[in-house]
């Protein structure tokens, strides 16, 4: 096997560029400013060529920068962006924050995760443009940038342009109410992809190479029960890749609540309160093992089993395609990429007391059973979203590939 650095020493075609903020006076002003509401172009190449890699640092005086500007990127002459995310979310930093992210795309590295890198390859036949808008009511009072790239004299057969789609959605519980880990009443079983949080919807020819996901729980339960679900060039119903979790997608297990940091996979950020209760970034890059499709790609995962959750998920979603693609649908305006309220022991403590009154009041301790009255209107309630997540054409399917996987299992019983 070859070492990955033995490409190093090919000698390759085109001439290097950069486009950067420095001072073209020779001062060291190195930055640009970008006035409330206002949208500059940062970047503009004439084809063919290639992106190599993105360098952002900004100084603003709004907390919420990360989320409230908008980066945006245009191919071949295209007048619809094939980038189109908040400049945070983009790099790997979720809900505004800054924090330390590693992986072999995108990083935020110090000082404590302000410097943002990409090194995803973007290639461009007919020119390029790369747009930064400041949605906010305050001035960017600096943003430092490095666009590298290289410039070639004719365009690169079979290379896909690179899109990336931010994706936000909170759910009401399909069965009405959340019954994660049978807490309530029995799972319920899920045959469609029709509730899940969206993640890509993609028309043409080209392959998915990643992840990011940013997830606020407001219950200390587990929030990743939920499947990942890969329909590939318009497929029925199941998909050819059906996950089992939302941790073992990205590559871990049980649970987890931990940093961890893999140039493929990890958890840079996790919930730090009562069980799972809040923020968890998770991230998964298909670089070894990237989702081909040749006429369309439409991924999602679930919130919780069945989507018995309520959960605030985030998504930027990154692959490579032919143009034209499939417009994205309208970024939420700047109040509908706000982070929700945190919640903490004062909440907590509200749900406990309601559930005190719920049995009575009295001298209760908080690990009493729930009364059965009460129980039985959840599973009256539950049955009218049983029937939307088990469609009856689905479910014969399913009892087809149920009695598939066991013929494929050729369980062998022991012998005396």
């Amino acid at each position: 096997m070859n070492s990955p650095l033995d490409s190093l020493a090919r000698l390759r075609a085109g001439r290097t560029k950069r486009i950067s903020s420095y001072n073209r006076d020779g001062g060291n002003a190195d930055k640009i400013t970008i006035a409330p509401g206002e949208v500059v172009t940062i970047a503009k190449m004439r084809g063919p060529g290639c992106i190599r890699h993105i360098w952002f640092t900004v100084a603003h005086q709004d907390p919420m920068y990360r989320r409230n500007m908008i980066l945006r990127m245009y191919w071949d002459g295209s007048k619809n962006p094939s980038v189109e995310c908040p400049v945070g979310d983009f790099f790997g930093q979720g809900w505004g924050e800054e924090y330390l992210f590693a992986a072999l795309p995108l990083a935020a590295s110090p000082k404590a995760g302000k410097a943002l890198n990409s090194y995803f390859p973007m290639p461009f036949a007919g020119g390029a443009q790369i747009t930064v808008e400041n949605d906010s009511e305050k001035p960017c009072g600096a943003l430092y940038y490095y666009v590298d790239y290289e410039e070639y004299d004719k365009a690169q057969p079979d290379l896909g342009r690179f899109h990336a789609f931010w994706s936000r959605s909170r759910n009401e519980p399909t069965e009405g109410h959340e019954n994660e880990w049978r807490l309530f009443t029995e799972f319920a079983k899920n045959l469609t992809d029709k509730f899940n949080h969206p993640i890509v919807d993609a028309e043409g020819r080209g392959h998915f190479v990643g992840v990011n996901y940013y997830v606020d729980s407001p219950t200390p339960l587990w929030y990743g029960e939920g499947d990942d679900m890969y329909f590939i060039d318009g497929e029925p119903w199941p998909p050819s890749l059906h996950g089992t979790g939302t941790e073992d997608y990205f590559n871990s297990s049980w649970c987890p609540k931990e940093i961890y940091i893999h140039p493929y996979f990890g958890y840079p950020r996790v919930n730090e309160q009562t069980g799972h209760l809040g923020r968890t970034h998770c991230y998964r890059f298909h670089i070894e093992d990237p989702i081909i499709f040749h006429k369309s790609l439409r991924g999602n995962i679930e919130r919780g089993h069945a989507d018995s959750l309520t959960t605030d998920i985030v998504t930027v979603a990154y692959w490579y395609q032919t143009l034209p693609h499939k417009p994205f649908p309208a970024l939420p305006n700047r109040a509908g990429r706000q982070n929700m309220p945190p919640i903490g022991p004062r909440e907590i403590h509200r749900w406990r007391e309601a559930w005190r009154q719920l049995q009575g009041g009295g001298n209760l301790w908080g690990h009493e059973p729930l009364p059965k009255a009460f129980l039985e209107k959840l599973e009256k309630k539950a049955s009218k979203g049983r029937k939307a997540l088990a469609p009856a054409k689905n479910r014969a399917i399913a009892e087809a590939e149920m009695m598939k996987q066991e013929e494929m299992l050729n369980r062998r019983k022991g012998r005396k």
